[in-house]
């Protein structure tokens, strides 16, 4: 007598529960190609990292970036140069972009408003953000309200908890720098924030409205605004760029018709 064995069911499973399975699988929020391992089988070739988890990891470093919802719209291809000064600034900051970790220097953006300097500066975040790079976008202003805010008793935070994103991530983008008071408190928080990611050779951008030479005698410059220390640092550890045009927010198409 024939030893009987036991065959497996190699017939596909009726299409109904192939889509219950399916809708499981989707209710349960585990991913349908790797089936929550993270590993993606490649038939043939082996297995490799799923996109489920490309994508999850470069959701979490966009919401650490903190880049605000006004700048959301903005990357390279939605920035548009108007003028020779702002193709520069778009060129270098496309390029260095591209280039990180191999460069040298930083970013320093001047203009006036409206020009597109955060634009740009939101563009390389993004850029490197994409590239699997930590990132921090700050207003200045919003981190010395931050770092006031750790010194209330009732705060249940301190400030080197506030400063330690700021000093170790990859690339740190500080707009407006100048904008605020220059008391001698802003200033030596200024300077303990941009030496500290010098001495650690980590790449900051930075934007200001003020400008290091002033038509009117009566108008601040950059240095007027940080002092003579920082300003010098600020050659040393970043390419200056000045970007002249006009206030895009002024332009005829966002003004509303009369009625």
């Amino acid at each position: 007598m024939k030893p009987l064995y036991v065959v497996p069911d190699t017939s596909d499973p009726p299409e109904d529960a192939m889509l219950q399975q399916e809708e499981k699988r989707a209710e349960s929020g585990v991913c349908g190609i790797c089936f929550g391992t993270g590993m993606e089988l490649v038939e043939g070739k082996g297995v490799r990292r799923c996109q489920c988890r490309k994508q999850a990891s470069h959701t979490r470093l966009i919401e650490t970036a903190r880049i605000p919802r006004r700048y959301e719209a903005c990357h390279f291809h939605s920035y548009k140069p108007m003028n020779p000064s702002q193709e520069r600034a778009f060129s270098y900051a496309s390029r260095l972009t591209m280039d990180y970790p191999a460069v040298d220097k930083g970013l320093l953006l001047m203009g006036s408003v409206g020009v597109g300097k955060t634009h740009l500066a939101v563009s390389i975040l993004k850029g490197l953000v994409e590239r699997g790079f930590s990132c921090r976008f700050y207003e200045f202003g919003g981190l010395l309200k931050e770092i006031q805010n750790s010194y209330n008793p009732v705060s249940q935070t301190s400030e080197l908890k506030v400063l330690e994103p700021v000093f170790n991530s990859d690339i740190l983008v500080l707009d407006e720098i100048g904008t605020s008071k220059p008391t001698d408190w802003v200033r030596d928080t200024m300077a303990h924030v941009i030496n500290t990611r010098y001495n650690d050779k980590k790449l900051t951008i930075f934007t200001t409205n003020y400008l290091d030479r002033v038509a009117n005698q009566r108008d601040e410059t950059l240095e007027d605004r940080i002092g003579v220390r920082l300003r010098s640092r600020l050659f040393e550890m970043s390419k200056t760029l000045v970007m002249k045009g006009e206030d895009f927010r002024r332009s005829f198409d966002n003004i509303a018709p009369l009625n």
